[in-house]
């Protein structure tokens, strides 16, 4: 500041002409807006910091457990607005996205209750591509007469439960009772999967070979081409379904691969059934145990053990969807 740009003292102030002292007015605002002008960038500056602004195959079977899915999700950022105290780290509102939407799967209860009643019809013989086999059969019982056919039905009930509440969509080939008194048909069991566009088919079943043969085992399809049946498309990924399935509902049940037949893998590859060899879907059985072994049929009539069952069954599938 200049000597001659001081204001006037006030007992000199009436000697100064009005002009001179609007100057002086003048020149001391233009000073003090000089003085905090930097002072008021500085704040502005950390202000933004702060805030933040800017056949038998006796191959093992591959043991994969179901992927887990994500559910983490990154911190969102503080708003440009937030005070300094509101910028802790925050989860993102928004779900993430469920990798089993919009999947279908289609499960196929082995039989039917009502087969023993309806002989005539179930002996009929349906074109299964590579030859003509029966359109259904009744399956087997306990020694106790508990159904095959119940146990699958129970069995695939669960499962159902199971999946819908991981967000799939769910078939059914048939739930049994007066709507379906018999059947369906292997052929029509097939066809059921491949107009869902299922994306994995499973079919429940129990065996029934004599007393001491014990176990689970996953039946895959054969490569076959002949008539409808060309299974070449699903002959990997139903071998992929199966292998899960299979690894995941031994650990489950504590069930042990079956000791007469698959080698030990628990793994069977066939050529003869209808619906594997129809399908043009990702498709397998699985045989849970055997019913005419007590030690079997002990755990096949145990709801409990049927909950595992679907449990360790839906745990496959999931983990070939990629849940």
């Amino acid at each position: 500041m200049r000597y001659d740009d001081r204001p006037p003292s006030p007992e000199s102030a009436s000697s100064v002409s009005p002009e001179r002292r609007r100057f002086v007015r003048r020149s001391g605002l233009a000073v003090g807006a000089a003085v905090l002008a930097p002072t008021a960038l500085a704040g502005w500056v950390l202000v933004q910091l702060t805030t933040g602004a800017g056949a038998d195959d006796a191959r093992p079977p591959r043991i994969v457990m179901p992927a887990a899915s994500a559910s983490g999700t990154a911190p969102a950022s503080a708003s440009p607005s937030a005070s300094p105290s509101a910028a802790a780290p925050q989860s993102d509102p928004s779900p993430s996205k469920n990798p089993l939407a919009g999947r279908t799967v289609v499960i196929d209860p082995g039989h039917n209750t009502g087969n023993f009643k309806h002989t005539d019809e179930i002996d009929r013989q349906v074109d299964i591509g590579t030859n003509r086999k029966e359109c259904d059969t009744t399956g087997t019982t306990t020694n106790a007469g508990y159904m095959e056919a119940e146990f699958t039905l129970d069995v695939s009930r669960r499962l159902r439960t199971v999946l819908e509440a991981k967000g799939l969509k769910v078939v059914m080939t048939h739930e049994a009772g007066t709507a379906r008194p018999w059947g369906p048909c292997i052929d029509e069991r097939a066809r059921i999967g491949n107009e869902a566009t299922a994306d994995a088919v499973v079919s429940v079943h129990a065996d029934g070979v004599s007393s001491g043969n014990r176990g689970y085992h996953v039946i895959l399809p054969a490569k076959v081409k002949g008539g409808a049946a060309d299974t070449a498309a699903i002959v990997g990924p139903s071998r992929d379904l199966g292998e899960r399935i299979g690894s995941n509902f031994a650990r489950t049940t504590g069930s042990a691969p079956a000791n007469y037949l698959g080698s030990g893998t628990g793994l069977v590859v066939r050529d003869d059934l209808g619906g594997l060899n129809l399908s043009t879907r990702p498709k397998v059985f699985i045989e849970c145990g055997n019913m005419r072994d007590a030690k079997d049929a002990a755990l096949l009539t145990s709801p409990e053990w049927r909950q595992k069952a679907a449990q360790g069954i839906a745990d496959g599938i999931v983990g070939f969807l990629g849940g």
